[in-house]
């Protein structure tokens, strides 16, 4: 069993029969009364996100979420199939499961799968990855004073803010925790 102090950001704890992983905390401690925490945890099977307090002397169930190896096969409607590296079975997720995170999704893309009662449950991508700019609008010369960027979209469909430098064909490498450019590759 979990205290209240045991949740930390990214811990996994069972609440209302789900798994949820804290996102978010802020403990404090009132004069006379008990400590307390105010969170916001994501229920891996849906994706949603809520904002709960807990009192000081309350516990939760800590969620046994196993991780393994899978990579990215395709896109299918809503679904998200995966090929697990280690027995080759493959798998879907929701779009509902997968999130925001599927906007840097690409074919044979390695990811890490957590599982929750040997059922897949959800994806935690690599902190970078690098995509390919497929669309660009051209940059306008004598634009450049101060930090100048434009909306570029990525071969998997997201569109991000890119250096006015950027070009169509280009390789940048992206933050898939901001979803922010990092550096151009190539």
């Amino acid at each position: 069993m979990l205290s209240i102090s045991d949740l930390q950001i990214g811990t996994f704890a069972v609440y209302n029969g789900a798994p949820h992983q804290v996102i978010y905390r802020e403990h404090s401690k009132l004069g006379r009364g008990g400590a307390i925490l105010r969170s916001k945890i994501k229920n891996l099977l849906t994706g949603a996100i809520i904002d709960i307090t807990f009192k000081g002397n309350e516990k939760l169930e800590e969620a046994q979420i196993s991780r393994s190896k899978a990579q990215f096969t395709y896109k299918d409607d809503s679904l998200y199939n995966f090929m697990d590296s280690s027995n080759f079975e493959q798998f879907s997720l929701s779009s509902d499961q997968i999130g925001q995170q599927g906007e840097f999704l690409k074919e044979g893309l390695e990811v890490d799968v957590l599982s929750w009662n040997s059922k897949p449950i959800n994806i935690s991508l690599p902190f970078k990855v690098d995509l390919e700019v497929v669309e660009a609008p051209p940059s306008i010369k004598g634009n450049s004073a101060g930090a100048v960027t434009k909306i570029v979209v990525l071969e998997t469909g997201a569109k991000i803010n890119a250096p006015i430098f950027i070009k169509a064909g280009d390789i940048v490498k992206i933050n898939t925790q901001t979803g922010e450019y990092v550096e151009r590759v190539k």
